[in-house]
Formats: C-alpha cells, sequence, structure tokens
C-alpha cells in the first residue's frame, strides 16, 4: 500500500531526511522546502542560486553533510544558467539555518564543463562515499556525444571531488585524465547510490531506445558510451557501429530492454519489509514502477515491478523510520511523497 505524505508538490525531483525525520524536497523548478512531522509543505526556502529551469534541467539532487549535525552543510546539484545562454550541471554546499527557511554560506564547489545551450541530459545524483568523497553523475547533455570520451571535460563523466570541491588524493589517476574524474563514458546517470555492505557506488544511467544500464563505476574505468551500448538510436537505428562489446570497456551488471526510464535508487537496510533487505530499488520514469532487484553473488536474479503504471517514479529512499518514501514525478499540484506500508 503507499500512502500519502505530501502532494501539491511541481516535478519533484530529490529528497533527503533530517535528523528529526523532516524531509528537505527539490522541486526542478527551483524551489527547496521542507515537510515536517504535521505533513504540511512549507514556503520555499531562501539563499539558493538561480536555477536554469529548462527542459530536464532546473534544481536536481540533494545530499547531507555526513556530519550534518555539526556542520548543517546541505548539497544541491543544478542547472546553472552560463554565458551566452549556455548552462551546465553544478553543484552547491550551504548551510541550513536552524528554523530551516534559509541557505547561508552558499559557494558553488563544482561546473560541469563545457557549458552548453540546450535542456536534456544534466545527469545528475550525489552520493557521499564512506571516505567523505562526494560523487557526482553528469549526462553527456544529448548532443555533445563526441566528448564523453575523451577525459578533458566532465561531459557522460562520473566526478568525485571534496566537500569544498578539492581533489580527493585517491581519486584514479589515468594519463589525460581531470583529476576529479572518477570514470567515463556514460550517457545520463540520474541515479546513485552507496552499497551498504560493500561501500562501493552503484549508478543507473538512461539509455536512447532500450540499453539503459545498472553499473558499479569503479576508478579509472570506461563504461563504453556511446562506442558501446544495448540501445539504439531512437529511430531504431544502430548507435555507432552497433557494437555491445570492446576492449578496455565495461558491461553493464544489468541492463533494460525497453528503457524503463532509471532514476533515483537505494539499497533497503531497514527493519519495516525485512523480505526486501539487501535488495535494490530503483525509480521508472518511462514505464511508470518502482523496480525491485534481487542479487546474488553480484548479479541481478530476479527483478519485481510494484505499483506498476502508477506514476513516474524519480526518486526513492529510506527513512529513518525504515520506510521506503518515493517522490512522483508530476506537475503542482499532482507530484507527491508516498510512504510505503505494503
Amino acid at each position: 500500500m503507499l500512502e500519502t505524505v505530501a502532494e501539491g508538490l511541481d516535478h519533484p525531483w530529490s529528497l533527503a531526511f533530517l535528523p528529526d525525520g523532516t524531509i528537505l524536497v527539490t522541486e526542478r523548478a527551483g524551489n527547496l522546502r521542507t515537510i515536517g512531522m504535521d505533513r504540511k509543505l512549507s514556503t520555499p526556502i531562501s539563499g539558493l542560486p538561480e536555477v536554469a529551469a529548462v527542459g530536464q534541467g532546473g534544481l536536481l539532487d540533494i545530499a547531507l553533510h555526513p556530519n550534518f549535525e555539526e556542520t548543517r552543510l546541505v548539497f544541491l546539484s543544478f542547472a546553472e544558467p552560463r554565458e551566452e545562454g549556455k548552462n551546465g550541471t553544478s553543484v552547491m554546499r550551504g548551510r541550513l539555518s536552524e528554523d530551516l527557511r534559509r541557505l547561508t554560506d552558499v559557494k558553488v564547489i563544482f561546473r560541469q564543463q563545457p557549458a552548453y545551450k540546450g535542456g536534456a541530459h544534466f545527469g545528475s545524483r550525489l552520493a557521499f562515499d564512506r571516505a567523505g568523497a562526494l560523487f557526482v553523475t553528469t549526462g553527456d547533455r544529448l548532443n555533445l556525444r563526441p566528448l564523453v570520451q575523451q577525459t578533458d571535460n566532465h561531459i557522460g563523466k562520473i566526478i568525485r571531488i571534496t566537500e569544498d570541491g578539492g581533489i580527493p588524493p585517491d581519486n584514479p589517476r589515468p594519463k589525460g585524465w581531470l583529476p576529479e574524474i572518477w570514470s567515463i563514458g556514460h550517457r545520463n546517470l540520474q541515479g546513485a547510490a552507496i552499497h551498504p555492505e560493500t561501500g562501493q557506488l552503484w549508478t543507473v544511467e538512461h539509455g536512447a531506445k532500450g540499453g539503459d544500464e545498472l553499473n558499479h563505476p569503479e576508478a579509472g574505468k570506461n563504461y563504453g558510451w556511446p562506442v558501446i551500448t544495448y540501445s539504439r538510436e531512437y529511430s531504431g537505428e544502430p548507435i555507432g557501429e552497433g557494437l555491445t562489446e570492446k576492449d578496455g570497456m565495461e558491461q553493464p551488471v544489468h541492463y533494460w530492454t525497453p528503457s524503463i526510464g532509471p532514476s533515483g535508487m537505494v539499497f533497503y537496510t531497514g527493519d519495516k519489509y525485512p523480505q526486501w533487505r539487501g535488495n535494490l530499488f530503483v525509480g521508472a520514469l518511462a514505464l511508470k514502477h518502482l523496480a525491485r532487484l534481487v542479487f546474488k553473488d553480484g548479479k541481478v536474479v530476479e527483478e519485481q515491478r510494484l505499483y506498476d503504471g502508477r506514476a513516474r517514479i524519480r526518486d526513492v529512499r529510506q527513512g529513518p523510520d525504515g520506510y521506503l518514501y518515493m517522490l512522483t514525478d508530476e506537475d503542482a499540484p499532482m507530484g507527491r511523497v508516498m510512504k510505503i506500508t505494503l
């Protein structure tokens, strides 16, 4: 069963839980709001930078500092307006006031380069690893495919930075790579989660026509786009040479054809649904369901569609109460936070 926690949201994109259970939720149009224990939706929090709310762009992911109770730092990814009408994925951090009404000490700590004039494929998810470094996923901006396999830019890459935008000393350093790049060869990464047992990063990314991927990207590796893919052009034509494998490029752990439109994801570790512990949950935008993936020896051995056809699921997170919460990506007032109660 699904229980509505809050509604009236405009294309909600991500949520995070404060220590007391209050929910922070982003709206793509550029608003950050809270949902308190009374389940009321707040007015927008002040202090955010201007966002480029165009196409798929806007205010995107949110992550709390690992020591939020001490720092009160909140990290947000967003499509940032740039020069000459261009835009790009950026990450900012700010300090959330005690009354939850404003962000102060706001600083942009990452800017995807190059900027581009368009409204597609921004990524973007944020995930802190156990070392306190921040993973930032990006997209290929739809029309910048030739840059994805080049290592002097941020197009179609996973980035790993420190909390102030610096370079972690244990980042990979392949020759010719920008030092903030973790992995290359990605199309449009809209889901990221840290495995609760291994501490490893896992991601999902959109294919074109079919070929959505689940990966666990490793340092210094190439995940193939657009040289290898299980996807095809939207016209049905092959992408590039139509290859699915090539030496030096990694295979996905799992892929979906037809495309499900994968977005937010989480590994479940709670006790509210013990039969699901250890499973991976992925929101599906195109096919409108919550995907539950079961693993054995690192491989997907079972997949179940939950709440099939209910809504476009943009994000899924585990709350401090052990329940799963989903965001439905709809126009206001239909955007909702939903709690899975079974």
